[in-house]
């Protein structure tokens, strides 16, 4: 009986192969091409490896260039804006999950509303707004624009969790005389940390992504974030593919470490929320 179950686990694990192989080859090759020196990018043709390897592209990118700049105006950003965007999509979700009031539907409706334009149809009324209010060429504004962006989503997926929680947990706990807000706190809130994880990890990565607000909104190098700042690789005639790949492998370190930190939560909470009816 054992043997068949052995041949299966075998198989499963075959079978994931191709897909493990599709995922990372763009990793590995964003590697390769960050420890190829630049006269043998073009030199040796397509290889799995270069000939030789240097460590001469990393070097230059942390010490002869803004990109530690960048690197951090990131941090800032991506962790501002996945603070900011769970304690406000935490409230917005227990409120639509345990609340009825007058308009709640409509509410939901703008909500929803808000995800269906495309981006750059929007570009053009927020640099106008920005620029009135003076929030351009400022992390504070692209934390602002960038909460706006994903609060409504990161607001329906807290919803689902909270939904999978039963409300007689806090009735009791206000029973014995709490209040619904330290019922939410001590109690709610600890039993939805997989979703909590599972929106923090959402959240942090389109910040730490995200190219097109942060290219219109800034125009200051020393204000702008790591997607902004691989542009200064591209020269007009050329682009420095060795300098720019160094830069995105060290860019991929703080999200690889992040989901390394929250990754048991985030598994139980996507597969919590695939699981609730």
């Amino acid at each position: 009986m054992k043997t068949p179950k052995l041949v299966l686990a075998i198989l499963h694990r075959l079978a994931l192969l191709p897909y493990l192989v599709f995922a990372l080859f763009p990793i590995y090759w964003l590697v390769k091409v960050s420890v190829t020196p630049t006269n043998l990018l073009y030199s040796e043709g397509v290889r799995l490896w270069p000939s030789r390897a240097t460590l001469d592209h990393y070097v230059f990118v942390l010490t002869n260039s803004d990109f530690p700049i960048f690197f951090k105006n990131s941090l800032i950003v991506s962790l501002g804006t996945a603070f900011v965007v769970t304690v406000l999509a935490s409230l917005a979700g227990y409120a639509m999950s345990r609340f009825t009031f007058r308009g709640k539907t409509t509410i939901l409706a703008l909500m929803l509303l808000t995800q269906m334009f495309p981006l750059s149809m929007l570009i053009a009324p927020i640099f106008k707004m920005y620029s009135s209010l003076g929030l351009t060429n400022s992390l504070l504004g692209l934390i602002i624009v960038y909460s706006a962006f994903n609060v409504p989503f990161a607001a329906f997926l807290m919803q689902s969790f909270f939904d999978g929680v039963p409300q007689d947990l806090e009735e009791a706990a206000m029973i014995d005389g709490a209040t619904r807000f330290t019922a939410f706190r001590q109690i709610i809130l600890p039993l939805t940390l997989p979703g909590i994880a599972a929106t923090l990890g959402f959240v942090f990565t389109a910040a730490w992504s995200e190219l097109l607000l942060a290219l219109m909104l800034v125009s200051q190098g020393a204000v702008s974030t790591f997607p902004v700042g691989l542009l200064t690789f591209v020269s007009k005639f050329s682009v420095d593919f060795g300098q720019m790949m160094a830069a995105s492998v060290i860019a991929l370190v703080p999200v690889g470490l992040f989901f390394f930190a929250i990754q048991r939560f985030l598994v139980q909470g996507l597969t919590a929320g695939a699981i609730k009816g």
